[in-house]
């Protein structure tokens, strides 16, 4: 599955979590470790490329590609409903709660 745009491009992603309604499960972790993390606090956080967890709020972290089921899958099985993912280009939620 993937986003594309008019043009049949893929769009560049970002996800964010909203900590806030992040119930700690953890389910995100084990769908994509790569991108998301559990910290201290028992909250799940995004991670960026340089696999530092981003915990400032409303911190995005780019989605691979590769990846991009996983990081989908995890925004509809969160219990939370905190994981957020939107096109870089505008900010529409294409995923997540938000998502139309």
């Amino acid at each position: 599955m993937s986003v594309t745009s008019e043009a049949g491009a893929a769009e560049q992603l970002e996800v964010w979590i909203d900590q806030d309604l992040c119930t700690g499960d953890g389910i995100c972790v084990q769908y994509a470790p790569e991108v998301f993390e559990l910290d201290i606090d028992g909250l799940a956080y995004v991670k960026g490329e340089d696999d530092e967890l981003r915990q400032q709020p409303g911190a995005t972290a780019p989605v691979p590609l590769t990846l991009l089921q996983d990081v989908v899958d995890s925004a509809r099985e969160c219990p939370g409903d905190c994981i957020h993912v939107r096109r870089v280009a505008d900010r529409v939620e294409v995923y997540g709660p938000d998502a139309d």
